[in-house]
């Protein structure tokens, strides 16, 4: 069953932060900012997103981000590791803004700075935020998307025990024909 986005985004359940063993799902600072559009200029961390984002570009994203988690008490949660980093990144939910064959959904997602990747974050936050979902927001299933070459966030996907099926591969639609980015495997994640 296709997890519906109208029962999160109706769902208004406020979430201060969500804890880990390591790791804090918070809101967006200002803090977060510099470091959100230095990550977003990594070639490395970009490497499978149509570009890199200019400071202004990553302003508007993490603004958007956090006026998204101000209005519906979730979202993308910038993340932090106590007593190492204030800010390493983003994981959490959302609804994908574009028309698929497998939309309306809400999908998890992350995106790490390059110094904390191969440490378990992004599966361990993206886990407390799959539980967040099918918890307080009442989802019957996550979804997550990548392009076939982005091996590390596939494994991610297959270490949260998503689920890859080949009839649902598409042609992201926010990408024109024949740009190399545009095929996309689809991983779902059922209650």
């Amino acid at each position: 069953m296709k997890a519906d986005s109208s029962q999160a985004e109706n769902a208004l359940t406020t979430v201060a932060a969500l804890r880990t063993a390591r790791l804090i799902l918070r809101q967006w600072q200002a803090s977060d900012f510099a470091p959100f559009a230095a990550l977003n200029d990594d070639p490395a961390v970009m490497e499978f997103m149509p570009k890199r984002l200019s400071h202004a570009e990553s302003d508007m994203v993490a603004a958007r981000l956090r006026d998204h988690i101000e209005a519906e008490g979730w979202g993308l949660w910038a993340v932090e590791v106590p007593g190492v980093a204030p800010f390493i990144g983003y994981t959490g939910l959302s609804a994908p803004g574009f028309k698929a064959h497998f939309t309306p959904c809400v999908e998890v997602g992350w995106r790490l700075a390059r110094a904390y990747w191969g440490q378990g974050y992004a599966t361990e936050a993206a886990s407390a935020a799959i539980a967040h979902g099918f918890g307080a927001l009442g989802l019957r299933e996550i979804v997550s998307f990548t392009v076939p070459a982005n091996v590390r966030s596939r494994a991610v996907m297959e270490r949260l025990r998503m689920r890859h099926n080949p009839a649902d591969d598409f042609d992201h639609p926010a990408l024109p024909g024949g740009h190399k980015l545009r095929r996309h495997m689809l991983y779902r994640l059922p209650i």
